[in-house]
């Protein structure tokens, strides 16, 4: 990934962590790279109680598969609830235009608090 994709994707990042922080929770902020173990793009997103993983993506190409895959895996590493994706609405530059996508069971999981479902 090149220097401008990069920065590209840490700018949208930032928009987003600072949107949920000032409307949702000050304690959200952009997560460091953890490498191998990564948890997420947003860190201190939580419900009922819960870790939430964000996935956020600035992209032109929508490849919603392999990024629900990575927001499982990031779910996974940061032992939370449910892992979502935030990408970019091309022609929208404000935070709270942004799509959010996630599973059917994510859904489940959000609305229950619980995966359980998940083993049933």
């Amino acid at each position: 990934m090149s220097r401008y994709h990069r920065q590209k994707g840490a700018t949208f990042e930032r928009m987003i962590a600072d949107y949920l922080a000032k409307w949702v929770d000050d304690r959200i902020d952009r997560r460091v790279k953890t490498g191998a173990k990564d948890r997420g793009d947003i860190a201190g997103l939580r419900h009922m109680g819960h870790r939430i993983v964000l996935e956020c993506k600035n992209t032109a190409k929508t490849l919603l598969g392999p990024w629900a895959a990575e927001a499982e895996v990031e779910r996974g590493n940061d032992d939370a609830l449910a892992g979502l994706i935030v990408h970019k609405r091309h022609g929208k530059g404000r935070p709270e235009d942004q799509w959010v996508t996630l599973t059917v069971g994510e859904l489940v999981a959000l609305m229950t608090g619980s995966r359980e479902h998940y083993d049933a």
